[in-house]
């Protein structure tokens, strides 16, 4: 290991230094730990440890694309048998999983070892990653400025340094919006492509998908030929695809792509001219490239689609509360949960049925309206963000609304809420930094962030690129030949360590 730098490569660099005998895989467990050991004290990414059980994995046999290569797990439904999964809430802090998930047992297949879990926001709820139960995770890039959620841990981890690939799941932006917030790459597959079970058939109905942030788009494009699956008993099935996403983040384009962007806030609320600068910067190097880029919007109606997002949001929260009675062995209160969980909980009791379901139907109809534009146009380009990372505690409600919130919760005021209209003031105060990503959630459609523009103060912010419903192999593609050019921004934060060459 003579004048070897862990952090200098990705995850299918350690598995190849593994594999020609260079290092062994309880060497990179060691660098791992002293990585996490190094900078989770000023990060808060990883909330609970597995390093004994880690270093029992790296002294066994193991196979698969990624053998011998550590890797962090989310702390929400990335389950392993008898460790905890908590959610990032309270309520969950004595429960074990039960059986690994079907994502752990994919992994584990390919070789990965598990050295511990990431924080996220409370039952993975917010963009922020600063649950009360855990505490704040800060951004490797700055840490007064937040590294996005509810992925958050997990892209701090994977930025910092301290392991080349994270667990990672994405229901609203949640893989899209740390890699925004942390320079990364981070793809969202289209639904169904990756696991769910065998506890769920489908996550936030179908909208939450899961994946992994990584430094590198090959890592990424070997990850997802890892973890894509038919499962019988899942609700939803991806088109299927024969080809390598490894060979396709490899193959440049060898046609002229049509590509459309768009730079405006689907629900009309403010974009911050770094976050547009980074999409008409790359909508120009591609057209120099030689592709044929377009000016226009998405033909979906924005407001219609965040409000059904949230529709979906309350009542999965309402569910999830609803069940903790299994957890807690009696009813759920609002000393269990964070009052904004709690508050969220009401609003989707008071949400109907019917609401739900009318909800429901915005998705389907925005998916044929962009299966139909993507016959048109291969790639949507956006913002991924409508601006660069927050700090820390600014979208915390301050005390009035704390206040607020807490007599609401207690009152159990939720159906007088949404009569005065307070729906469309969360959903304008939720999303307006945020209101690009929920769409390919929505749809089932991939969609990628990908690290190419910095703030003038050195802040990353990504760049989202949307394709059809099952080509996930166009967006590697696209991804893989950008990052082979000098537009792709250096990954690691200088005070991390050395960037990766």
């Amino acid at each position: 290991m003579n004048g070897f730098d862990y952090k200098q490569y990705d995850g299918l660099g350690l598995a190849e230094l593994v594999k020609q005998k260079e290092v062994h895989p309880k060497e990179l467990v060691e660098e791992a730990i002293n990585a996490v050991e190094s900078l989770n004290p000023a990060l808060n990414a990883v909330i609970h440890k597995m390093y004994e059980q880690a270093k029992d994995a790296a002294a066994t046999e193991l196979k698969g694309t990624f053998a011998g290569v550590p890797m962090l797990l989310k702390d929400i439904t990335q389950e392993i048998k008898g460790e905890p999964i908590t959610a990032g809430s309270r309520a969950f802090q004595n429960y074990r999983a039960k059986t690994d998930s079907e994502y752990v047992k994919k992994l584990r297949n390919a070789g990965v070892i598990f050295l511990g879990q990431t924080n996220v926001p409370e039952f993975a709820l917010v963009a922020v990653t600063e649950p009360v139960h855990y505490g704040a995770t800060k951004n490797p890039w700055n840490h007064l400025h937040t590294p996005g959620g509810s992925s958050g841990g997990s892209a701090a981890a994977v930025a910092s340094g301290m392991v080349p690939i994270a667990g990672a799941n994405d229901g609203g932006g949640s893989i899209r919006i740390p890699a925004a917030y942390c320079g990364l790459f981070g793809l969202k597959p289209t639904r169904g492509r990756t696991p769910v079970g065998p506890s769920y058939g489908r996550f936030w109905q179908g909208a939450s998908v899961e994946h992994v942030l990584t430094r590198s788009v090959r890592d990424s494009a070997a990850m997802l030929e890892e973890l894509k699956t038919y499962e019988k008993a899942a609700a939803y099935h991806a088109p299927p695809y024969e080809g390598s996403y490894v060979q396709a983040a490899k193959t440049p384009l060898n046609k002229k792509m049509r590509i459309a962007f768009s730079t405006t806030s689907p629900i009309g609320t403010k974009v911050d001219p770094e976050c547009k600068a980074a999409v008409l910067n790359t909508a120009k190097w591609l057209e120099e490239m030689g592709h044929e880029v377009e000016e226009i919007e998405a033909p979906v109606d924005g407001l219609k689609i965040a409000k059904s997002y949230l529709t979906m949001y309350f009542g999965e929260t309402a569910a999830m509360l609803a069940s903790l009675e299994a957890v807690l062995g009696r009813k759920a209160s609002p000393a269990d949960v964070e009052p904004t969980t709690w508050l969220l909980g009401l609003l989707g009791k008071a949400t109907s049925a019917e609401e739900f379901v009318l909800g429901i139907r915005e998705w389907d109809k925005a998916a044929y309206q962009m299966e139909i534009f993507h016959e048109t146009y291969d790639y949507y380009l956006t913002p991924t963000t409508a601006f660069p990372p927050a700090k820390i505690g600014d979208l915390e409600p301050s005390s009035t609304e704390k206040f607020m919130i807490s007599t609401i919760g207690k009152l159990g005021l939720g159906g007088l809420l949404k009569k005065v209209g307070i729906v469309d003031g969360l959903a304008e105060k939720n999303l307006m930094r945020t209101p690009f990503t929920q769409l390919a959630n929505l749809t089932g459609q991939p969609a990628m962030s990908i690290p190419v523009h910095q703030t003038p103060d050195g802040l990353p912010v990504g760049v989202q690129v949307t394709a059809a419903k099952g080509r996930e192999d166009l967006l590697l593609q696209l991804a893989g030949e950008l990052e082979r050019t000098e537009h792709w921004k250096e990954i690691i934060p200088c005070s991390a360590g050395t960037k990766r060459k």
